[in-house]
């Protein structure tokens, strides 16, 4: 098969929806969910799981965006949802045990930096939940090498490191005792010329997914597209690592 023809799965993007709390854009920065399906339309990326800006840069209006986002993706089958949780919002947990239960709803997404508490202050409530549920959760970067201590206490819990760009990024994916931590080449980190090498040489193909965080998503398809890497870890990166993960909210596309 030419690498160009697999049909990618985008497990990490987000979008604006007219919410007060969404990002900025202008004539050039654009994060309309209609530009993004015309980006992915291009790119051949055929299933997206995303979250709102607003849920992910603001604190302050999670529980709305994540009711948005929930009837989004019942209407489009292409868009899943991560329902975003903020360990002290009670609300968004109420939300998150009923749209876990929802196959479209692929895992819960934590934004400590944005939200601005500690994730060592909060691991315990947030991964204890997802145990519950064996949910996967996507995190943005927070003290990497912190979180395999972490996640050994929670083996049912997959966790997903997003922009991958650091020997941290990789060495915790080593250090993990459950091989439960991942991570997603979304965002502009992926443009170190030698990360996706570098990071396939240390620890395969296998734990690495494929993200473009609302980026270009041509650019972030080419960045693994043209890889020195095999084709096999192309497809893995680009699709099957994501079917294996995600097997129960994907088994229309299996």
């Amino acid at each position: 098969m030419d690498t160009k023809d697999i049909l990618a799965i985008d497990v990490h993007s987000h979008y604006n929806y007219g919410s007060s709390f969404d990002t900025n854009t202008t004539d050039i920065n654009e994060a309309s969910l209609t530009h993004i399906q015309n980006m992915y339309n291009a790119a051949n990326i055929k299933r997206s799981f995303l979250s709102p800006f607003s849920a992910v840069c603001s604190s302050q209006n999670i529980c709305e965006d994540n009711a948005y986002h929930f009837e989004l993706a019942q209407e489009l089958d292409w868009v899943y949802q991560w329902v975003v949780i903020d360990p002290r919002n009670s609300e968004t947990f109420k939300q998150a045990r009923q749209m876990l239960h929802h196959p479209k709803c692929v895992g819960i997404k934590i934004h400590p930096t944005y939200h601005s508490y500690s994730i060592q202050d909060y691991a315990a409530k947030i991964f204890s939940f997802a145990a519950e549920f064996g949910s996967v959760v996507l995190m943005h970067p927070d003290k990497p090498a912190e979180m395999p201590a972490i996640l050994d206490y929670f083996p049912e819990v997959k966790l997903i490191i997003a922009h991958l760009g650091s020997i941290e990024h990789i060495e915790a994916i080593k250090d993990a005792k459950h091989g439960n931590i991942y991570t997603d080449t979304s965002g502009n980190a992926s443009v170190k010329n030698k990360i996706i090498e570098y990071a396939v040489e240390q620890i395969g193909s296998e734990h690495i997914l494929f993200g473009t965080d609302s980026y270009a998503a041509g650019f972030q398809r080419g960045r693994i597209e043209y890889a020195l890497i095999s084709d096999e870890a192309k497809m893995n990166i680009l699709r099957n690592n994501a079917l294996n993960l995600f097997r129960n909210q994907l088994t229309e596309v299996l």
